[in-house]
């Protein structure tokens, strides 16, 4: 039984999920002895989830692996299920806490939350502190001469590149310092099925950041029938692989593309953190304006796949199907939803929210805007896919169409749900008309 005259520190497992060069676990057994590492199992967040949702699966598994590793060291990761603030409640309850310590959330909810447990803690005079741990560059680190935050990737990633390369990126080698880990007894962390869930069919593509593949990342990237991505995504999501070895390596290879990628990412969450009404509202207010048909039978076809457009099907079947869709691919979906259906950009980001294994508010949110027009630095809103010429350009053999939509040359295959030329004038005067409104 605990003793409850010991002091003891928390760590708190969020997006975090290992533990090596983790920056806020590092810190919390760095400055204390008995550190109790925990993971709250966010009914607020899980209530709105599918209860087969893969990426709970995920998680579940990170945070097993990451006890068994504990448990070598006598202690043992505590998990629980339910609002934070009642678990902290519970905690300040059971043990005599000096201090909280965590890695930083940048989304609206991650923020509120951290803002109401600090109040809670400060009234029993508990510290909480959080530290950067997701990405490189935050908040207002990476800014315009005048202070104000870009809204242009280009001059975004030139400044961010400049600022990398001034300094050595410090890494945390929390995996050295186990051994001021509180002494606990074994505890299993909870179940899928105690938490509400099933565990989810779908697996987990293995990452893989090799030399050649950032070597020969933009060779490769376009193509959706060649395995050249490195399916990072879950993985920097919930931080399973941190973010500054990933950049590291990124760093060592003479081909800059990959690298850009990851500085999308931090240009995304930095919007998000100056801009948070974009979570819901387009960047740019004109385009507010637009008056999306929203038809929802030809949003569900969407969905499906069955739109009749081999590479567009091809990639919404490959997201239902594995929760991962190629990132050319979903250039082309997403500007297929919004400009040949004229539906919402809201909608295919609710629905690629839910799909996603790699899911993060920010570049989703990032994305579609920019498929939209209506985001930061976005597409033109007369750029228009044209969902036929980009099969000629990246899937010329069809092979993954093939693998997708094998009933692409079928009588049975779905017909053109819009005719290309007459969505293309639809949009284009849509747009205008909205645009030009006072």
């Amino acid at each position: 039984m605990e003793n409850f005259k010991n002091k003891v520190t928390i760590f708190w497992f969020r997006r975090d999920l290992r533990l090596d060069d983790n920056h806020g676990f590092f810190k919390a057994l760095k400055e204390n002895k008995n550190v109790i590492p925990i993971f709250i199992f966010d009914s607020n967040i899980l209530s709105k989830l599918p209860k087969n949702d893969a990426r709970v699966s995920f998680i579940q598994e990170q945070i097993s692996k990451i006890n068994i590793e504990l448990q070598k060291n006598k202690s043992t990761l505590l998990t629980f299920f339910g609002e934070p603030l009642t678990i902290f409640q519970q905690l300040t309850e059971k043990f005599h806490i000096t201090c909280i310590f965590s890695n930083k959330d940048y989304e609206s909810y991650g923020i509120k939350r951290d803002k109401e447990v600090t109040e809670l803690l400060k009234s029993k005079n508990i510290s909480f502190k959080s530290f950067k741990d997701h990405v490189i560059f935050e908040e207002n680190e990476i800014v315009k001469k005048d202070g104000l935050p870009y809204k242009v990737y280009t001059p975004y990633s030139k400044k961010w590149l400049t600022e990398i390369n001034k300094k050595q990126l410090e890494q945390y080698p929390s995996e050295n310092l186990l051994k001021n880990l509180h002494p606990l007894n074994k505890e299993e962390v909870l179940t899928l099925n105690e938490i509400g869930f099933t565990k989810s069919k779908i697996e987990i593509p293995e990452f893989n950041i090799n030399e050649n593949l950032i070597d020969t990342y933009e060779a490769k990237r376009n193509f959706p029938a060649i395995n050249g991505t490195s399916k990072l995504g879950i993985h920097l999501r919930f931080g399973s692989i941190s973010t500054r070895k990933a950049v590291l390596k990124a760093k060592k290879s003479n081909n800059i593309t990959f690298l850009k990628e990851l500085i999308w990412r931090e240009f995304f969450m930095q919007i998000l953190w100056h801009f948070p009404h974009t979570t819901n509202t387009s960047f740019k207010p004109l385009y507010e304006n637009i008056p999306w048909r929203n038809n929802e039978e030809e949003f569900k076809l969407w969905c499906k796949g069955e739109t009749g457009y081999p590479l567009v099907d091809a990639g919404m079947r490959e997201l239902n199907t594995t929760g991962f869709m190629h990132n050319r691919v979903r250039m082309l979906v997403g500007s297929f939803l919004c400009k040949h259906l004229l539906i919402d950009w809201r909608w295919g980001e609710a629905y690629f929210a839910e799909k996603l294994l790699d899911f993060e508010l920010a570049s989703n949110v990032g994305n579609w805007q920019w498929v939209a027009g209506c985001g930061v630095d976005a597409a033109p809103y007369f750029r228009i896919f044209n969902p036929t010429t980009q099969i000629q350009k990246f899937d010329k053999q069809l092979t993954y169409i093939n693998k997708w939509v094998p009933d692409f040359q079928e009588l049975t295959y779905a017909k053109e749900i819009v005719d290309h030329k007459f969505a293309r004038e639809r949009c284009l005067n849509t747009y205008k008309k909205a645009l030009t409104l006072s």
